[in-house]
Order: structure tokens, then C-alpha cells, then sequence
């Protein structure tokens, strides 16, 4: 039974798909999935009941989203742009503007919408949210405001690249969070690094929420029988 999970499991890491072995109380295992599309995530989820060997587990968690880049700055430019132009926001000339423009971004970061599985040796994700209350809410401010605040957010992040590799996922519409956000690293005392420091940073220390964190470290699917027994 664990040998036929194990070559299933393994025939899925190089389609986007890794397994974990979760540090603490939350669960023992977690399996990450990255593809294309919902149905090709939809058929990786079926494909896990199938097996034999899923009447064993009970699945504490899951998080669906689809990635995102942060394109605030960009986005601006557009708007500059159209406005300078005398283009009225949301009529079907600006709303065409701002399609070319995303089509162009788009295939433009082709590689960062649709990622590859980083093959660091730790995992963390945690869900957040923006802060949407009566004293404090995200979605009123302007939209310069909150570009300013993201560059300033995105300044520390920086600081991190080639030690971290993030992964931000959007989830407003598809789970209970708004965004879920994927950290790589291959040590683990760097997730700690960065977050504490984006703590004080406005939009995370007045604007964010965070949800459960999940600390793991990479196992290669094959070696499944190895941390568990039946």
C-alpha cells in the first residue's frame, strides 16, 4: 500500500508537487501543489483520494488560491497614462487600455505567475488578510496611499531575495483568507528574520492579519513509507 502511494506520489513532483514533513502539533505531512489551472489541481486532488493509503489520513487543512504579483507601481503608470489622455476610468476605452496592458504584463511574467516548485529544504505558509474594520480599513484608502506602503513593504522583501523565495497566492473568492503567501528557504531561522522585521513596517503593522503558520520541511515523495507506518 505505502510503496504504491509512494511511486503515485513521486510521479507527481515534476508536475508542481512537494511534500513536507510539518514541525509541531498542526499535522504531520503537507503537500503542496502547484499547476496550471483548478482541473489540473482538481484531478491531483482526486487522485490523492484514490489511494489506498489516503483511508489512513485525516486532512486537518487546505488552501486554494492562484498567484499574484504585486503590481502597484505599474498600475499607477496606466492610470497616469489614461488619465493624461483625458480617458474616462471604467468606460470601454479605458477598460480595453487596461486589458492590452495586462495581456502584455502577463505573458511578460509568464515564469513568476506560473512558478516552478522551489527546491529549498523548508517551507513556510501562512494565510493573511487586510484589515477591513470600522477605525481601519485597507480597501478605503486611496490608491496611492496604499502603492506607498507597498513599495515600503516590498523594500524589506528585497532585502531577503536569494536567501528567501516568496510566493504570494490570491485567494479572495476561492478560501477563507485573502492571500496566502508561500516562503522557500534553506534555513528556516531566515522566515523569523522576515517577518519579525515586516512586522514594523505600516501596512503590516496597522492594515495586516495573519492566519495559522505552517513550518515544513521537504521530503521527497518516494520516501513516504519512511516517516509513516501502518
Amino acid at each position: 500500500m505505502l510503496a504504491k502511494a509512494s511511486t503515485a506520489l513521486a510521479a507527481m513532483e515534476p508536475a508542481g508537487s512537494a511534500m513536507f514533513s510539518l514541525l509541531g502539533h498542526k499535522g504531520d505531512l503537507m503537500f503542496a501543489h502547484f499547476r496550471a489551472n483548478f482541473e489540473e489541481l482538481n484531478e491531483v486532488e482526486l487522485s490523492l483520494a484514490r489511494l489506498p493509503v489516503w483511508d489512513y489520513f485525516e486532512q486537518t487543512a487546505s488552501y486554494l488560491s492562484v498567484v499574484e504579483l504585486g503590481l502597484y507601481e505599474s498600475t499607477g503608470k496606466v492610470y497616469a497614462a489614461l488619465a493624461e489622455r483625458g480617458i474616462a476610468p471604467h468606460t470601454p476605452e479605458w477598460k480595453a487600455e487596461i486589458e492590452e496592458t495586462l495581456e502584455r504584463q502577463r505573458a511578460a511574467m509568464r515564469p513568476r505567475l506560473f512558478p516552478e516548485m522551489p527546491a529549498h529544504k523548508y517551507i513556510c505558509f501562512y494565510p493573511m488578510d487586510r484589515r477591513r474594520g470600522e477605525h481601519k480599513n485597507w480597501y478605503q484608502l486611496p490608491f496611492e496611499e496604499r502603492q506607498r506602503q507597498m513599495q515600503e513593504h516590498g523594500e524589506i522583501g528585497r532585502r531577503y531575495a536569494g536567501a528567501v523565495k516568496q510566493i504570494i497566492s490570491g485567494s479572495i473568492g476561492f478560501d477563507d483568507w485573502e492571500w496566502g503567501v508561500d516562503l522557500f528557504a534553506e534555513d528556516p531561522l531566515v522566515f523569523k528574520r522576515l517577518i519579525y522585521e515586516m512586522r514594523f513596517d505600516e501596512v503590516s503593522a496597522v492594515y495586516a492579519l495573519f492566519g495559522t503558520f505552517y513550518i515544513g520541511r521537504r521530503v521527497a515523495m518516494a520516501d513516504l513509507g519512511k516517516l509513516i507506518a501502518i
